[in-house]
């Protein structure tokens, strides 16, 4: 089942998130993870705000592990607070 990952990072900053991405190998706009469905990022008055859909609750666990972690704690970024929703419906660009 798919599940939607709000991440709040206290205290980030849009810097550190380019940073973290650019570790990752990823470009801005292009594909995501294999496993995710879509991410979006925002600043918000608080630090960062981070909303991810994958396809399940294991594949976005396995990246958090392997790359989400260790990443933003090299950037300097405080470990976020996570609220999982399981999915009842998304849609994908084709």
């Amino acid at each position: 089942m798919a599940v939607a990952i709000i991440m709040d990072f206290p205290g980030g900053t849009l810097e550190q998130y380019d940073q973290v991405i650019e570790k990752m190998g990823l470009e801005p706009g292009g594909d995501t993870p294999d496993g995710a469905f879509f991410h979006w990022v925002a600043q918000t008055p608080d630090g960062l705000r981070v909303v991810d859909v994958w396809e399940t609750q294991e594949e976005f666990d396995r990246f958090a592990q392997e790359q989400i972690g260790p990443y933003t704690q090299e950037v300097g970024m405080q470990a976020p607070q996570m609220t999982v929703h399981d999915v009842h419906n998304h849609f994908i660009a084709s």
